[in-house]
């Protein structure tokens, strides 16, 4: 029987991160889970291509838009199973059996987060990203996102938007997400560069002007 998964990963100069990332996902080639990686990558100009191409993966190419690099990535994946992952989002070690044991449910599913960075304002934020995808169904894209390729199918796949497209997967999946056991960690160099308090209000704004009926590429030109 093949391999169920496809790793999706979207790119744009993602060195740092795929050095990161990658090594954690030989657990789900030992374990027979992964069939494939997919990169998709909207125009790098540092050393991701080569890294990818070192790592086996499938590279496909396109604009730069999260939500368009997704919906790309998922178009050339063979999966049964979908998992979208940010290229600096690391997976935990036992992520590959949380996998297989949440395919075997039907539902799809994120991972709780954390981020790489000591100290009070990382740990309320994650707190705050964990208290949303669990009590509200609105988990973000550097939470991972497991859902099966017929479901994936069945809610028209991700929108080919400039952000929130993780917000539009999230609401229309609904309360059939579920959380899994593991807590990724993810990235904070943009809360450190950016400022947590800053960035963090910034987040909070998109999220509700996005729920109020803002259109994505009106606040991605605003932001």
């Amino acid at each position: 029987m093949r391999a169920k998964l496809s790793v999706v990963m979207p790119t744009l100069n993602a060195t740092q991160g795929l050095a990161r990332s990658l090594p954690a996902l030989a657990e789900g080639l030992d374990a027979g889970l992964i069939r494939e990686l997919i990169i998709s990558d909207g125009g790098s100009t540092d050393a991701t291509l080569t890294i990818a191409d070192e790592a086996g993966a499938h590279v496909v190419s396109g604009p730069a838009s999260r939500g368009g690099q997704l919906r790309l990535g998922a178009d050339a994946a063979t999966g049964e199973w979908l998992l979208f992952l940010h290229a600096d989002t690391v997976l935990p070690p036992g992520w590959a059996e949380m996998v297989q044991d949440q395919i075997s449910t039907g539902r799809p599913a994120y991972f709780r987060m954390r981020f790489d960075a000591a100290g009070l304002a990382p740990l309320l934020i994650a707190g705050w990203a964990n208290l949303r995808a669990r009590r509200f169904h609105l988990p973000y894209g550097d939470q991972g996102l497991l859902i099966s390729r017929a479901e994936y199918d069945a809610v028209g796949g991700f929108r080919d938007i400039p952000l929130m497209e993780d917000v539009a997967m999230s609401r229309a999946l609904g309360a059939r997400l579920e959380g899994l056991p593991g807590v990724v960690t993810t990235s904070a160099a943009r809360y450190a560069r950016d400022g947590w308090l800053r960035r963090g209000a910034r987040n909070l704004s998109l999220l509700l002007r996005y729920l109020m009926g803002a259109d994505p590429e009106s606040l991605a030109r605003r932001y």
